[in-house]
């Protein structure tokens, strides 16, 4: 007599899942892995990024002191939620980070306008 198994739909549904997002974040995975390390903003303010595509470790350190998060590739940007708010942190020079004393850079993370860290 042969054996059926039935697996639960929902167990197949997360398992298509696990399989189908094997390989697709690799092409811009190895663009947000250039951004692991510090990169500085004015005033003392700081983003650090370490950890893989699927699980980066950010700290933002503003005026008020550091905060860590967790991060995800999404694209070429990394996605986390702070305070409750989807952020994305994304590359661009000094100019688009709205911040004055970064305009001169050309190699920049943005979260958002006005929240820049940059590299020399």
């Amino acid at each position: 007599m042969q054996r059926v198994f039935f697996l639960p739909i929902a167990a197949v549904a997360v398992f298509a899942g696990l399989v189908g997002c094997g390989s697709s974040p690799a092409p811009n995975a190895a663009v947000t892995e250039q951004w692991l390390g510090r990169w500085t903003g004015p005033e003392g303010t700081y983003l650090e990024i370490s950890g893989t595509p699927a699980d980066y470790r950010l700290t933002i350190a503003n005026l008020d002191g550091p905060r860590r998060f967790v991060g995800r590739a999404q694209g070429a940007q990394i996605v986390f939620v702070r305070d409750g708010v989807v952020e994305r942190i994304r590359a661009t020079d000094g100019g688009a980070t709205g911040m004055k004393w970064l305009l001169d850079k050309q190699n920049c993370l943005t979260v958002r306008s006005g929240e820049g860290y940059c590299r020399d």
